[in-house]
């Protein structure tokens, strides 16, 4: 069975760099899986991309000898099960906010005896290059589990969250995160307060020997992040890279001018 070289990273304690597909496109997965990302995480949390079309686009990057990860919509056994089963080699799964939850998320992942992943499905053989009695024998130990720390709950309890057996790292989301922490009036968390929050996450990851990760807007934050100790970095999104390489086209031909700055892809 293929090994899972993102796992084997983070195990390692070395930094693994990927980004977020948003735009459910096969073909622009196609070419950003040969780009030289470690991972391409799959979100189907938050854009239109339908089971089929996963399915497609984490064949494609297994093909390509990247890992395929997704994001569930949410944190459900069915969810996380039909990820799985479907080809990718790993979840990131959302708001996950107390140790029940993270241990429920951790459970569907895997086989018995560890968890209570149910036996079926063919996609996933494929994408492991191997057979499917020698995927259901293996998986336990090459499937990638990512939770996500993105509400100050989740921060609060972090000791207890991420002491939970199983979990590979934890990822942090920015903007749901500074959400929470919002005061009663709707005005944003300070500066500190954030710091704080992150500082605090990394802390606690190392306590427990899980690798820390964080969504980034750019290379210089990710090298910053990775200079700090965090392992698991994703950088924008392909969606991102696509309206930041037109803008700045753009802004360099004479006479141009890009429109508005898109935030939050």
């Amino acid at each position: 069975m293929r090994a899972n070289p993102v796992k084997a990273a983070l195990k390692a304690g070395k930094p693994s760099v990927g980004t977020w597909l948003s735009l459910a496109s096969i073909t622009a997965a196609r070419f950003m899986a040969r780009t030289g990302f470690s991972w391409l995480t799959v979100d189907i949390e938050h854009s239109l991309v339908d089971w089929e079309t996963a399915t497609h686009i984490f064949a494609t990057i297994a093909d390509s000898q990247c890992t395929a990860l997704g994001r569930v919509p949410a944190n459900r056994h069915d969810h996380i099960k039909r990820v799985l089963d479907n080809g990718a080699h790993g979840i990131v799964v959302p708001m996950v906010n107390s140790r029940a939850e993270a241990e429920a998320a951790v459970a569907a992942a895997l086989y018995p005896p560890v968890g209570n992943r149910s036996v079926g499905g063919s996609q996933h053989a494929l994408n492991f290059d191997t057979s499917g009695p020698d995927y259901f024998a293996h998986a336990n130990q090459e499937i990638l589990i990512v939770l996500q720390c993105e509400h100050i709950k989740a921060v609060e309890d972090a000791d207890s969250i991420f002491a939970v057996p199983g979990i590979d790292a934890i990822f942090v989301g920015p903007n749901d995160l500074a959400a929470s922490m919002r005061g009663k009036d709707g005005k944003p968390p300070s500066a500190d307060a954030t710091a704080q929050a992150m500082k605090h996450i990394l802390a606690t990851c190392k306590k427990h020997k899980v690798a820390a990760g964080v969504h980034c807007t750019s290379a210089e934050e990710a090298n910053q992040r990775i200079a700090e100790g965090w392992q698991f970095l994703a950088i924008g999104s392909e969606l991102r890279m696509m309206l930041d390489g037109a803008g700045n086209l753009l802004r360099q031909v004479q006479g141009g001018q890009a429109r508005k700055e898109l935030a939050n892809y």
